[in-house]
C-alpha cells in the first residue's frame, strides 16, 4: 500500500491494539469492563486503576465537575462512576458563533469489575481539583501476611 497524507501503514502492533479495542467495546457496549486490568480506553473520565497491599485504587480525572454531580455505586462486584457534565452558558448560549467546541458535555458513566477479594463494605471516595479518588479495600485474608519462621 501507499503513503498518502491521509493513510499510514500501520505496524501489527498498532493493528493488534485496535482489534483489542473494538472486541472490548463489541463486548462492553455499557463501558462494563470485563477484568480490573481491562478499563475501557478512551470514555470520559479517563481511569487509572491500580492496587496496594491494603486497596484497590481508582482515580477518575473528571476536571470541571461539581463534587455532588459525580454518583460512585458498588455493586455486584462493579464499581460505577456515573454523572453529568453540564454545557457551559458559552457552548449553550445564543449568538456566540463556536469556531471549535472540545469540551465535552452530558452524561457518563464508568464501570470496573472489582477482583473477589475486593472488600466492597470499606469503600471510600474524594474528589479534589478534578480528580476522583476511590479506594476499594481489601479483605483480610487477601492481604499479605508476614509469617514468622521458628
Amino acid at each position: 500500500m501507499f503513503d498518502t497524507v491521509f493513510h499510514r501503514p500501520q505496524g501489527l502492533l498498532e493493528q493488534l491494539t485496535q482489534l483489542q479495542q473494538a472486541l472490548s467495546r463489541s463486548r462492553a457496549p455499557d463501558g462494563l469492563a470485563d477484568s480490573i486490568r481491562s478499563a475501557t480506553a478512551g470514555a470520559f473520565p479517563p481511569i487509572n486503576v491500580g492496587r496496594t497491599e491494603r486497596s484497590i485504587e481508582v482515580y477518575a480525572f473528571a476536571a470541571g465537575l461539581d463534587a455532588q454531580a459525580i454518583d460512585v455505586t458498588v455493586e455486584r462486584g462493579v464499581l460505577r462512576i456515573s454523572g453529568e457534565r453540564k454545557p457551559t452558558a458559552r457552548d449553550s448560549s445564543d449568538g456566540v458563533q463556536l469556531y471549535a467546541a472540545e469540551r465535552w458535555h452530558g452524561r457518563f458513566t464508568r464501570a470496573v469489575a472489582l477482583p473477589d477479594d475486593a472488600d466492597t463494605g470499606s469503600v471510600d471516595a474524594h474528589y479534589r481539583d478534578g480528580v476522583l479518588r476511590v479506594t476499594v479495600g481489601l479483605r483480610e485474608a487477601a492481604r499479605p501476611q508476614r509469617i514468622n519462621v521458628q
